[in-house]
């Protein structure tokens, strides 16, 4: 697994860390019960802060995602997927709820931000 971290990114290094780990995890990459790189080696292999990696292993492991045990070590967590999926359809959901009472408002019928949705979906795949 590699981790590419950019200064120039506008996200902070801990998220871009955190994203990229969670993203190996949900392609299955990683697996449950794999091991992450240490703290200290992931530091020294991105040439940043301990104190980075460790805001982002700790926002994986609120998430989920990873377990740590004291002398061992980070893993990947083996309830992380379901919880993952559930999250990404929280954020969509909130998405949709946006998005109909915009078209709500302006008249837009169901069929009509069905088949925008469709369009938009299928458009993305084609890229």
């Amino acid at each position: 697994m590699d981790i590419v971290v950019s200064n120039k990114a506008s996200r902070p290094l801990y998220e871009q860390i955190s994203s990229q780990i969670k993203a190996a995890i949900m392609s299955g990459e990683l697996k449950a019960g794999d091991a992450i790189p240490s703290v200290r080696s992931l530091a020294k292999s991105l040439h940043i802060s301990i104190l980075t990696v460790q805001k982002a292993y700790a926002s994986l492991q609120e998430d989920g995602f990873i377990e740590t045990t004291a002398g061992k070590g980070c893993y990947v967590s083996a309830q992380n997927q379901d919880f993952y999926l559930e999250e990404q359809q929280k954020k969509i959901e909130e998405k949709f709820a946006e998005a109909i009472e915009i078209a709500r408002a302006s008249g837009i019928s169901l069929e009509q931000l069905t088949d925008l949705l469709t369009l938009m979906y299928q458009e993305d795949d084609r890229e």
